[in-house]
């Protein structure tokens, strides 16, 4: 049970790498970074289970909150790139400016 689940921790975390690395798409990087964190999780809270670790169940909670706020923080700096009028790829944004 325990290689079951560290092989789908690698496997969500290794397709959340290849979205990361491969997609230009802003919004497919940030999924990425999201399934990245997934996999994150999922261990920590394997780990924390086979050894009863109830402070390792704290930092997941602390993970799942930093991930949500990531998110609000990336999709609406998404919207502010789409309403400049840039488009959504990584590779035309060369400088932030206001």
């Amino acid at each position: 049970m325990t290689s079951l689940i560290w092989g789908t921790t690698a496997l969500l975390f290794s397709a959340g790498l290849i979205m990361v690395v491969l997609r230009r798409q802003l919004l497919a990087m940030l999924l990425g970074v999201e399934l990245m964190l997934a996999a994150v999780n999922v261990a920590l809270v394997h780990h924390c289970a086979l050894y009863a670790d109830a402070q390792g169940m704290a930092a997941v909670a602390i993970l799942i909150a930093l991930a949500a706020a990531e998110s609000v923080v990336g999709l609406s700096l998404i919207l502010r790139v789409l309403r400049a009028g840039k488009g959504v790829e990584a590779g035309g944004l060369t400088e932030l400016r206001g």
